[in-house]
Order: structure tokens, then sequence, then C-alpha cells
């Protein structure tokens, strides 16, 4: 054993200490996790983050991953010489685009993951927001202002939908079995055509449906930062909105933060946005005292 991985395990068996008292509040519990960011893009990282979903479910917590892949995707269109436009930081989608994000994302991504979480143990299954009709999609309307008029035009992004609707039956047969799904954000418009979804906001969604105790947005940042960048360790609904409108809270992490209070809004208990990067980020969060994000609440 390296002694990094010697390092990890080190720190596992820390967590794991102090983990009892906590277990018993997750017992059959439903975690939700999107895992994205950097931390996809380190194997090492991504091995680790497997061995602890196995972890969480071995100790009784149902875990949902959830999974992004926005700089795999961009790196197969440039091979593939499909150039990619955005507005507003969102991918245009067209035909050819989309047909390569699906590739990519209920493809090379997801099976990886779920290759990851079998060689650490564990069971995971595959699936996207298609299989089972488990989410339909609708075209996602985006605006912005117009440079010249100062109103707000509709920019059509093509195949980028949103959650119209969620169906947990599948995910319903798969938990409690001791099986671990890993979901690709992709979806089915009531016309069969394809979308894309923000893993974010999919992922929002698969957790309000499954009334899940918490959604764990996985990111490159320590959590929500106050003025002076100090990590703020726990927000509600209605602070989450005064830090917005008051410039606290900008850029990247207003829709994340959005997509918290959607996610509180539709059932889910709470919400922690913390940073992927740091070893075993979920089990400290969830299993130990001090936690390791930030935590939003009603």
């Amino acid at each position: 054993m390296s002694e990094s991985a010697q390092e990890n395990a080190q720190r596992q068996a820390e967590i794991l200490m102090q983990a009892l008292p906590h277990m018993l509040h997750y017992d059959d519990a439903i975690v939700v996790v999107k895992y994205g960011g950097h931390a996809m893009g380190d194997e090492s990282v991504a091995r680790s983050f497997a061995r602890d979903m196995v972890l969480l479910e071995q100790s009784g917590v149902n875990p949902v991953v959830v999974h992004g892949g926005g700089p795999q995707i961009g790196a197969m269109l440039k091979k593939l010489g499909i150039k990619s436009e955005f507005s507003a930081g969102l991918r245009i989608t067209d035909r050819a685009t989309v047909e390569i994000v699906e590739m990519v994302l209920a493809g090379s991504i997801n099976k990886q993951i779920v290759g990851f979480i079998n060689a650490e143990g564990g069971r995971a299954i595959g699936l996207s927001g298609k299989d089972g009709n488990m989410v339909t999609a609708r075209k996602f309307v985006h605006t912005v202002e117009s440079p010249f008029t100062g109103e707000q035009e509709e920019v059509d992004l093509g195949f980028v939908g949103e959650p119209a609707k969620v169906d947990t039956t599948v995910l319903d047969q798969v938990l409690g079995r001791e099986l671990i799904p890993v979901l690709a954000p992709i979806a089915q418009g009531s016309a069969g055509e394809t979308y894309n979804v923000n893993a974010d906001t999919f992922a929002g969604a698969i957790a309000g449906a499954l009334g899940a105790k918490r959604l764990i947005f996985l990111t490159d940042v320590p959590g929500v930062l106050d003025g002076e960048g100090r990590l703020i360790h726990e927000l509600r609904m209605d602070e989450i909105r005064t830090l917005i409108a008051d410039g606290t809270i900008t850029g990247g992490m207003i829709p994340k933060v959005e997509t918290c209070i959607y996610a509180l809004e539709q059932g889910v208990e709470g919400v922690v946005i913390l940073d992927g990067k740091l070893p075993h980020a979920v089990l400290i969060e969830l299993l130990t005292d001090h936690g390791a994000g930030t935590l939003i609440t009603r």
C-alpha cells in the first residue's frame, strides 16, 4: 500500500471512530450526492469517493450518485471537431452535440464511476433519467438581457432541458437492496427527444422526489463564503435570499443555492455544499460533529 493510500485508510478509520452516533441518525436514510468538479478528473480522488459511497451503503445509508461531466464533454467534442458555443455559461446543444453529450454522460463517465464503486466492493448500477421514464424534461427557456435594448430576450439553447416530472419507480426498486444507483443527467422529452439537463438541477429534482434526508453538492469550493471569504457553516433559506440580494453570493454560486432552495421546498431535509477535493468530504459531513461545508435548511 502506498503512503497516500495508507494515509487515506487511516483518515477513514478515524472518521469511522466518530461515526457510530451519526450512523443511527442516517440509518436507512436517502442521501443524494451530486458528484462533479475537478474531483472527477483525479483518479485517486474518484476511487476514494467510490470507497466512501460503499462505506455509506454498508453503514445503512442509501446513497444516490448524480454526476456531471462538462469538461469530459468539452474534450470529446473538441476531439471530434465539433465546436462548442455557450450563452451565459450554458452550452448550446444542437442535435449532433446532444448525441455526444449522451454518449459521454450515460456512457463512459457513468460506467467509470460504476466500475470504481464495484471495484471497492459495492454494487453500483448505472442509469440515466431516460430509464423507466425516471425524469421527463421540458425545453429550458433561457433569457438574457439585450445589450442594445436592455430587454429580456430568449436564447435557443437547443436540446437543453429542465426536469418537468420525476418518477421514482425504478429508484424505489433499487434502493434498500444493497445497490448504489449512479445517475447521468440525461432525460427524455414528451415527444421522445433527448435533453441534456444541468446536473445540479437534476440532482435537486431527484432528491426532492425521493424526500432525501440530505442532498450534497461536491464542488470546487469549500461552501458558501461570507463577505470576508470565510466559510459559512449553516444557513437558512431566508438568509440565502438576503445574501444574494446584498451581493455576498454571486456568480455561479447563485444557481447552485437556488437549486438548494428548490430541493428544500420539495421536501429535502437539508442541502450541503462542500469541497469535493477534500478527502472523505461526504463522510466528514455526515458522520462527524463538525461537518465539512455549508448546511442549508428551511
